[in-house]
């Protein structure tokens, strides 16, 4: 399939039923086909789309192989958060996103920034469109804010995915696939929501063509929220714009050009979360509410993409293209840590850690592939050629200070702190990352039912600069990942698919002496069993893994190290560490007008001696929503449920009265959300939404740094939508 503009959808679906019993779990499987016929427009081909219902989709990805392959021609497990899915549950960030996703878990570690894991290991790559980008971890410059506006839909590949992405840990890559200006008429949303603690959302996304013959097409997205938090003092600005122009050069070649721009400017910001004991060794227990920031604190950031991508088809399904992604993630940070335990009686105890930063991230990434078919031994295979270019500056400087308040009974915090006079500014982080990959793939048709595939990637890995006082210069050349996969139909309907790829990713985490502890590597491996029910209307995939790591980082004790005065929590490498388990997902259409998504993981991660690792990290989790679109009488009406359900998860610390081991839990918990629609017109419609509708008390995360962070309360979104 090509990848071109102007996807035409028809979203009617004939209702057909069945139902059947799957590895011990009742699943609904009835499947209906939904066919977009191509057709022409002002003189263009357009491609070839299959929807199958509202969650999933049969077009051509590139994520994990660079093949252009279908998800059931992917050897890996792969899922697709569609438009649809971000509109129904109202996900209006990218951890929105990921806490529904299959298989993945979120971890906050405090008010603005969130990491995410997959079969037991941190997500450390994404990619834009395809292509690769460097990500920081811990979403210190608003990676992890970034709006759903901006993307038409977000794919997850589970496991190592070095082929494309080069370094990176075998967990998932997660690739934010942008809204493009393929309409030549003026087509477009407009949508105004309210919530709970008085947030607002206002939302427009508009295409149309800019020339008479819808040569050349745009589109402008724009998105302002506003509102205040659970938290007390919080509140939370975000501001989106996005424009991109798409111009048909010739026939066979297409120019994407685009900006965006997204302004985060929160206040009340909290570092770091609640602490856990009293100065008399028993545990806190806070309201929900209670904060740590102060009416100052804010981590404010601000993201800019631009990005231009030529795509040019040969013809004999031969196609090349070239993009270029820049980003710049900056970060102006205003905060406090309060660390310490706390008396019962009198709210004493806690110390202030004032600090000024602001951080700039950016880089540069160039990707040029080739890809197409050839013919040999009487057989048609496919073939993609790749070279990826990536440069990081990283730069963050923070400011001394003087006049460091004490914080008194912590029980009357009212965020009226004084902010301490801020001194000269230093230079803390000065690195430049530098990454190029060469990459070739190919897929052997041996028979009709057999379809291997054999590809490597051959990387350089540098980086240098300074880090916190220490000067850093490591890296890598000539390393080669190996990828290779199988797949076998046993019917027309099913597949059989195994893959393995080996590791290696470069660890930023240092040990006591602040010495970095080199690379990790490794290899992961999976098979699994793909199915498609009547036409596609229904996927099922049924995966085993099996991953291994050498020199992986784990948390050195509870005692942290002093950085330039700041703590730093030190890290040694365990040896073996090995993640394996199960996944199954279930994703598309019951019956006319009724659409699901399930998904079920289950892994263990130790290390050696079977030592858990990565415990902060749910290793059990279910997934399940659905909708319904009710016909006759009550045609119009929409009604939706859902429940994201995940394990306990813990960290291991030491009580710091006590001087005893301890163990930070979260037992396991379940959000339950729910969702009701009513179509006014073809056009327009009001949806409400309630998330956590149960109110559940969570931690969203529990045990960094030996505190905890709160998950969201009971949430309602009411929204009025316009299509255009």
């Amino acid at each position: 399939m090509q990848d071109t503009k102007n996807n035409q959808i028809s979203r009617k679906c004939p209702a057909s039923a069945a139902r059947t019993f799957v590895s011990g779990c009742s699943w609904l499987i009835v499947s209906p086909l939904v066919l977009a016929e191509a057709t022409a427009v002002a003189g263009r081909q357009l491609e070839e789309v299959t929807v199958t219902g509202k969650y999933t989709i049969s077009e051509r990805i590139d994520t994990a192989t660079g093949l252009g392959l279908t998800l059931h021609e992917t050897p890996q497990s792969v899922s697709v958060i569609t438009s649809d899915r971000i509109a129904d549950q109202h996900l209006r960030s990218l951890t929105d996103v990921v806490n529904n996703a299959p298989g993945i878990s979120a971890r906050g570690l405090d008010s603005s920034r969130q990491t995410y894991s997959a079969r037991g290991f941190l997500i450390d790559n994404y990619q834009l469109d395809g292509v690769p980008i460097a990500w920081a971890g811990g979403g210190e410059a608003g990676e992890t804010l970034s709006d759903t506006a901006l993307y038409e839909r977000i794919e997850v590949v589970r496991g190592a995915t070095g082929l494309l992405t080069g370094a990176g840990n075998p967990s998932a890559s997660i690739n934010l696939v942008r809204k493009h200006a393929n309409s030549e008429t003026l087509t477009g949303t407009t949508s105004v929501s309210v919530g709970r603690w008085d947030t607002y959302r206002v939302t427009a996304d508009v295409s149309n063509a800019l020339t008479g013959d819808g040569s050349v097409r745009g589109r402008l997205v724009v998105n302002y929220e506003d509102g205040d938090s659970f938290r007390d003092l919080a509140g939370d600005t975000k501001e989106v714009f996005y424009g991109t122009i798409d111009v048909d050069l010739t026939s066979r070649t297409l120019f994407r050009m685009g900006a965006s721009y997204q302004d985060n400017d929160p206040t009340a910001s909290t570092w770091g979360g609640l602490g856990s004991w009293y100065s008399d060794g028993s545990r806190t227990d806070w309201d929900r509410s209670t904060t740590v920031g102060a009416d100052w604190t804010s981590w404010a950031s601000t993201v800019e993409n631009y990005y231009a991508e030529l795509v040019h088809e040969f013809g004999n399904d031969w196609r090349a293209k070239i993009s270029v992604n820049h980003n710049i993630n900056a970060g102006d940070l205003d905060l406090v840590f309060l660390f310490g335990v706390i008396d019962r009686e009198t709210g004493l105890g806690l110390n202030a850690s004032p600090y000024r930063a602001d951080t700039e991230r950016e880089q540069t990434n160039i990707s040029f592939q080739l890809s197409g078919t050839y013919a040999l031994f009487g057989r048609e295979h496919d073939l993609t050629v790749g070279a990826i270019d990536s440069s990081e500056d990283n730069v963050s400087a923070s400011f001394a200070r003087t006049d460091v308040a004490a914080v008194g009974n912590f029980f009357e915090w009212d965020g009226s702190y004084p902010q301490p006079v801020w001194g000269e500014r230093s230079t803390n982080v000065d690195l430049s990352t530098d990454q190029f990959g060469v990459y070739a793939a190919t897929r052997l048709s041996l028979s009709d039912s057999l379809k291997v595939i054999l590809g490597a990637r051959a990387a350089d890995w540098e980086r240098s600069g300074l880090n916190f006082g220490s000067a850093e210069d490591f890296g890598d050349t000539g390393v080669v990942i190996p990828y290779a996969g199988v797949l076998y139909d046993l019917t027309a309907q099913h597949t059989l698919y195994a893959s393995y790829t080996e590791i290696f990713q470069p660890q930023e985490q240092r040990d006591r002496n602040l010495t970095n502890l080199g690379p990790i590597i490794g290899e992961s491996m999976e098979v699994g069993l793909k199915s498609r029910f009547f036409a596609e209307a229904l996927q099922t995939t049924i995966t085993y893994f099996d991953i291994l790591q050498d020199n992986l980082a784990q948390p050195d004790g509870p005692e942290l190290v002093l950085d330039n005065g700041q703590p730093f929590q030190p890290y040694r490498g365990t040896e073996g560490a090995e993640s394996k388990g199960y996944e199954i997902e279930v994703v598309g259409q019951l019956l006319d007008g009724w659409d699901i998504s399930f998904s079920y993981t289950n892994f263990t991660a130790e290390g050696a001696g079977g030592q858990p690792v990565n415990t902060h990290q749910p290793d059990e989790m279910l997934k399940l929503y659905t909708t319904y679109r009710f016909a006759g009488d009550w045609e119009g009406l929409t009604i939706a449920g859902g429940v994201n359900w995940q394990t306990d998860n813990y960290t291991d610390t030491v009580n710091p009265v006590t001087g005893q081991p301890e163990r930070l839990r979260q037992d396991d918990y379940s959000l339950v959300s729910l969702m009701l629609r009513y179509d006014v017109s073809s056009q327009l419609a009001l949806q409400l939404n309630v998330d956590n509708a149960l109110d559940e008390t969570y931690f969203n995360q529990i045990g960094f740094f030996s505190q905890s962070e709160y998950g969201r309360p009971r949430d309602m979104i009411l929204s009025l939508n316009y299509q255009f």
